[in-house]
């Protein structure tokens, strides 16, 4: 059977991998693989020494997204597939790669999935988490802060040169491609479960299908 493929999107901070976490926790958790957008940034020696302050990291261009397509369609075809890891605080990929075998369902968490056409035409349900902008803030700042390593000022300087821009060009946009709207993030159990529910209801289908 083809694996369903399920994209999650929103904005910096807004609670996309709690969302993930909660809809993994409500199926079968060895039936499902998880890959980020993240993990495709391209390597710092992409942008020809540019100083990592001063590149647009929020912008679609900024990641690989030709070799996420590619890998989600060998997904679909029941292959292999080697997700690079991607490592914030260096800006750069790491040695070696994720290896993600084929499953039953195929979650794909990023802001910029619903930006580039090809990749959500590769989605059989896609999720948009909508959180209010402060919100997303704090949560951006203690995450770059305690789990990347970044400092206040750098932080602010990147969300009021980069995200905040970026977002309100490319990512909010990018909603209206959205089979589901959760609102307040993962905070939101009755739209995580009404999402769950249609999940299931389209692998039965697909399976039947197949």
């Amino acid at each position: 059977m083809k694996p369903l493929i399920i994209g999650i999107a929103g904005g910096s901070g807004s609670g996309k991998t709690t969302v993930t976490n909660k809809i993994i926790e409500s199926l079968d958790q060895e039936k499902i693989a998880v890959i980020q957008h993240d993990s495709y940034y391209r390597d710092i020696s992409h942008f020809d020494g540019a100083d990592p302050s001063t590149i647009n990291f929020d912008h679609p261009d900024s990641l690989e997204t030709s070799l996420l397509i590619d890998h989600i369609r060998k997904f679909k075809k029941g292959e292999t597939i080697e997700q690079p890891i991607y490592n914030f605080t260096t800006h750069s990929r790491m040695p070696g790669c994720r290896v993600i075998s084929p499953r039953d369902f195929l979650i794909i968490e990023g802001i910029l999935l619903y930006a580039e056409k090809k990749l959500r035409d590769l989605m059989d349900i896609k999720i948009y988490v909508d959180t209010d902008d402060d919100e997303r803030l704090i949560r951006r700042l203690r995450r770059d802060i305690i789990e990347r390593g970044r400092s206040l000022d750098s932080v602010i300087n990147q969300y009021i040169a980069t995200v905040k821009p970026m977002h309100l060009e490319f990512v909010e946009p990018s909603k209206r491609w959205a089979d589901v709207i959760i609102p307040k993030g993962g905070e939101n159990r009755v739209a995580i479960d009404m999402v769950v529910s249609k999940i299931q209801s389209l692998y039965i289908a697909h399976s039947r299908e197949t």
